[in-house]
């Protein structure tokens, strides 16, 4: 007998014994009998390592202590192998562990296997797939290279201590079979056991396995109850249709319902679509048939243009509302084929509204909406920037009443020329001239004229006078004064206005020559702005900043209303700030205040993202302004949160709060339990409703779902400790 060194390559003998292992294939069958085979003929070369090997006079190779195999992917460790030549048998003596990347590992007492490792006999063996599930048995049998067949069986995919503690669910089967091939593990006379306590039988049950992307079959049912719809289950059912597209059908059963729920989407080599919907036969909706339809798509074009879409459609205004589906006021679709550079923004879009609001008629708002436009820029141009712009732009009511049934049609056109300087101590200094052309046409509305135009030249010049200091100990700070004087001419077009209505003063548009968000409304006349920046950087991650700022014109703009801060010859002032910090917390805010002190518009939001918390929240106020459909003040706070209050359970919770009122708009709470092979959630919400068609509703919901099959569980931080 003869000892063999300690690393030894068998370029003949070797790599009979360890082709067996799963290899891939060479090349593509033409068939799933054929990859099979193709997978376990293919030979690999091998290198083994182990502190001895003997070949015997009997024809026996023998490798002993740290045995350690490695071909491609593959990787085996034994105590012992030993392999018969004349047989082509392999047996094996533990502890065995096979592992293929990071999809499959093998773990066993001892094993006795064919050459090429397609049939054989694997003792005390355990599965473990993607390195989430587990599968253990007494014994596994391989049959064909392609099939593991696990008798008495357990499967989960929770830790498994060495106490003997049980694992929080685990299923129990008289038999197991993996298909390698199919991904898939069929059960019989399988237990579903949560803790010690057997809940669920099946005589069948199919499962795919963790490294199975995608598969026909059933999802997790969810549990709910709404004071509308009465207690219901839905039980999702997944339909893979090829490689590139699939269906999600999901039964909806309650005692006041009967709707199916489906989900559609498809793959292309340049883009993709989705369509989520709903059909109903209710007790609640006063017809027979309700439903609803959303279908967003993206799609890239030649010459860098990408076709965009987002439809929304629902057969009646309170249906979303309640069945949970979206909290829409108005549906807002859009078709639009675009193209975006530095130096080019381009867009092609066609809109639709409607609304599902109460005190609004679909017949009187621009329900179709067209437009074109197209902006341009050239640098370097007479040592600055020229910007030039096109748009053409329509829309449409239903209604054909005088002017409630307004039509409008516009052309827009600009020429505008930026440069700037920096001079002596940092001073930044520059220059803007414009030229504009509007024409407008109008249909339905007598109150004005049915076609005008003009044109309106601009020119404004701006300061701005940064100033940093920092400290010892490396905080920075910023002071930065602003100032800008603009003119614009040309004479007030007689049109109505359709699309300026809503105007916000912002730090945005301080130095702007027009704070109106439409080309149907200019500032005209002579303006001035002044402003403050102001910013303070620490080396800790802290950072905030505040802003101030106030416009002054010679001539006050009567289409400015009184809460948009803008109106008069001098505007509100603008105070604005925000702070953030390292541990993810953000703030903003924004208000207006009039030359009286008084509050006319405010608005703030805070965020705080980590490990721990989830936050936002935000609060809003407006004061009643009839030149803006609004005829009372507005002030609301919302939050929207979730809190771990530990390794396992998170606590979630909305809330939507009319200061006004008094009253809360909607309110929820939600409890989730989760570790590495579960999770759970319940939840509990109110929509509270004055509105004489969208009733108040109570919804409970429960949701289960086993994670490492069906959803996959990444996060190791929710992952159980044995001990």
């Amino acid at each position: 007998m003869k000892t063999i060194p300690t690393i030894f390559l068998l370029a003949v003998s070797t790599t009979a014994v360890l082709s067996a292992l799963p290899a891939k294939a060479q090349e593509q069958p033409s068939s799933l009998q054929s990859q099979a085979n193709a997978s376990a003929s293919a030979p690999q070369n091998v290198v083994l390592v182990a502190d001895s090997v003997e070949l015997t006079s009997d024809g026996l190779l023998i490798a002993r202590g740290n045995v350690e195999a490695l071909s491609s992917d593959i990787r085996l460790t034994a105590r012992e192998i030993v392999f018969d030549n004349e047989t082509g048998e392999i047996r094996l003596t533990g502890p065995i562990r096979i592992t293929q990347g990071d999809q499959a590992t093998i773990i066993a007492s001892a094993a006795d296997l064919d050459r090429q490792f397609r049939n054989g006999l694997i003792h005390s063996a355990r599965l473990v797939l993607a390195d989430q599930v587990q599968l253990a048995a007494s014994k596994m049998t391989r049959l064909d290279g392609r099939y593991n067949v696990l008798d008495k069986t357990t499967v989960s995919s929770c830790h498994v201590c060495e106490n003997g503690e049980p694992p929080l669910w685990r299923i129990r089967a008289r038999r197991v079979v993996h298909d390698q091939l199919e991904k898939q593990l069929y059960f019989d006379h399988a237990s579903v056991l949560v803790r010690d306590i057997p809940i669920f039988y099946f005589p069948h049950l199919r499962m795919p396995d963790p490294t199975l992307d995608r598969t026909r079959g059933f999802l997790i049912p969810e549990f709910n109850h709404s004071s509308l719809l009465g207690y219901g289950v839905k039980v999702p059912y997944f339909l893979p249709w090829g490689s590139d597209k699939d269906f999600t059908l999901t039964p909806y059963v309650s005692s006041e319902t009967q709707t199916l729920e489906f989900r559609y989407r498809q793959a292309f080599k340049n883009g993709g679509l989705e369509l989520n919907g709903a059909l109903s036969n209710d007790n609640i909706g006063g017809q027979e048939t309700r439903g609803y339809l959303f279908a967003e798509g993206l799609f890239q074009l030649e010459k860098d243009y990408k076709l965009t879409f987002d439809i929304k459609a629902v057969a009646d205004d309170t249906y979303l509302t309640d069945y949970d589906y979206a909290d829409y006021d108005r549906l807002n679709s859009d078709i639009k084929i675009a193209r975006s550079n530095r130096t080019e923004n381009t867009r092609f879009a066609l809109y639709h509204y409607k609304t599902l609001r109460e005190d609004e008629n679909d017949e009187e708002i621009p329900s179709l909406v067209l437009k074109a436009e197209t902006e341009r820029r050239y640098l370097n141009f007479w040592g600055g920037e020229l910007r030039t712009s096109i748009e053409a732009h329509g829309h449409a009511r239903r209604s054909t009443d005088d002017v409630s049934g307004r039509d409008v049609n516009r052309a827009n056109a600009n020429v505008q020329w930026l440069r700037d300087w920096t001079i002596g101590n940092g001073l930044r200094t520059g220059v803007t001239g414009a030229l504009a052309f509007d024409a407008y046409t109008t249909d339905n509305d007598s109150t004005v004229s049915s076609f005008d135009s003009g044109v309106a030249p601009s020119v404004a010049g701006y300061l701005r006078y940064p100033m940093t200091k920092t400290t010892s100990s490396g905080t920075t700070y910023i002071f930065e004064p602003v100032a800008q004087i603009a003119w614009t001419g040309g004479k007030e077009l007689d049109i109505a206005n359709d699309e300026s209505t809503q105007v916000e003063f912002d730090e945005g548009n301080l130095l702007s020559l027009s704070r109106f968000p439409s080309h149907d409304r200019r500032e005209r006349g002579l303006s001035s702005a002044v402003g403050l920046n102001w910013s303070r950087i620490s080396a800790t991650g802290w950072r905030g900043g505040m802003t101030f700022g106030q416009v002054f014109r010679q001539d006050s703009q009567t289409d400015f209303t009184n809460s948009s801060g803008l109106s008069g010859t001098s505007s509100d002032l603008l105070v604005a700030g925000q702070v953030s910090n390292q541990d993810g917390l953000l703030f903003t805010g924004r208000a207006l205040f009039d030359t009286r002190g008084d509050l006319d518009k405010a608005g703030a939001r805070i965020g705080w993202t980590n490990e721990t918390i989830w936050l936002d929240a935000s609060y809003i106020w407006l004061q009643k302004d009839l030149a803006e459909s609004r005829s009372n003040d507005i002030s609301e706070l919302t939050f929207d949160g979730s809190y771990r209050l530990n390794r396992h359970w998170t606590g979630l919770m909305d809330w939507r709060f009319d200061a006004v009122s008094g009253e809360t708009s909607e309110a929820g709470l939600g409890l989730e339990y989760r570790n590495e092979c579960l999770r759970v959630g319940l939840s509990l919400s109110r929509r509270f409703s004055t509105s004489s068609t969208v009733q108040s509703s109570t919804r409970v919901g429960l949701n289960v779902a086993l994670l490492g099959f069906s959803v996959n569980s990444n996060d190791k931080s929710y992952d159980r400790k044995c001990g």
